[in-house]
């Protein structure tokens, strides 16, 4: 495994249609959403809505779509776009699975 890749936890941990966030080291970064749909699919998005800086972290999941709790924008989950006429973008980051576990591709 290249060791820019960090696992995070089991797939299990993050509930189907939840969230599970992971807590930026340097505190700069701001935290990591990793969700999970449905369909077992992965995908992480910084924790903070384009709108409004609202935590997508405690959205609906619904299809590969969170919705944000403070103004219900829909965020795309594998872009992070906003889903129109909302227009913005939650920065996007690379997650895999891998033998039942989730990983984070950290920056090199």
């Amino acid at each position: 495994m290249s060791s820019n890749w960090k696992k995070l936890c089991a797939l299990d941990e993050i509930p189907q249609q939840g969230s599970r966030v992971v807590k930026s080291a340097s505190g700069k970064g701001g935290d990591i959403a990793v969700f999970r749909t449905a369909t077992d699919e992965i995908f992480a998005l910084h924790d903070k809505c384009p709108h409004k800086g609202g935590p997508l972290s405690q959205g609906i999941v619904a299809g590969k779509v969170v919705t944000c709790p403070m103004h219900s924008w829909k965020i795309q989950l594998e872009s992070g776009e906003a889903v129109a006429p909302d227009v913005g973008c939650a920065k996007s980051f690379a997650v895999k699975l891998e033998d039942g576990a989730v990983w984070l591709k950290l920056a090199p």
